[in-house]
């Protein structure tokens, strides 16, 4: 699409159709949200499965959602340049989409902003290997709070097990005090004299 074409065609654009996601403008199976300051929690949920042409360029996304593309069936282009991109766990799921495309040669200017050491770098282009070694930290810290977690949670079963057994035996205690009381008490009283104490009285 030359560049005359594509002025004239957002010219065509209205603000809102029925289907068109805010703050985008849309016309027959083009969306058009680029520079409406989009950011990751802006993003819509969805684009109409008729899309075409998506045009995301030059906002403020990080990462693509999960799955966000996959019912666009038509979708011919996506246009995602100029958006600072964050080469983390989060860019999976575009990185995997970019490369099931076609025409790879459209993607090549959607590069990584961040972290440092794949600033630049073309998306399509990393290996899987190189995206998780970012995600390692983030990894870290989560085994870290789960081994904690399980730590606390044998604790506290420990700590429960000891009152079960500490009330157990407490009961036993009580039981056999019990049955001692007992035991002297029969044989502390005669049957056959408190019979005759009765027959007397």
């Amino acid at each position: 699409m030359s560049l005359v074409s594509f002025f004239f065609t957002l010219g065509l654009l209205p603000l809102v159709t029925p289907d068109c996601p805010r703050p985008c403008r849309c016309a027959a199976n083009i969306i058009d949200c680029m520079s409406t300051e989009l950011s990751d929690e802006m993003i819509p949920l969805s684009f109409s499965a008729s899309t075409t042409k998506l045009y995301l360029n030059n906002n403020y996304l990080t990462f693509i959602p999960k799955g966000l593309f996959d019912n666009l069936h038509h979708l011919q282009a996506v246009y995602l340049r100029g958006n600072p991109w964050e080469c983390t766990c989060h860019i999976l799921y575009l990185r995997s989409w970019l490369q099931w495309q076609d025409n790879r040669t459209l993607y090549r200017d959607v590069v990584c902003s961040s972290p440092a050491h794949l600033q630049g770098r073309i998306i399509t282009y990393l290996s899987e290997d190189e995206i998780l070694s970012t995600c390692q930290s983030w990894y870290c810290g989560v085994a870290l709070v789960a081994q904690i977690c399980l730590f606390v949670f044998l604790l506290v079963q420990a700590i429960l097990l000891l009152l079960v057994v500490f009330y157990i035996c407490r009961f036993q205690r009580i039981a056999k005090e019990a049955r001692r009381t007992m035991v002297e008490f029969y044989e502390n009283t005669d049957p056959w004299e408190n019979a005759r104490k009765s027959s007397i009285d």
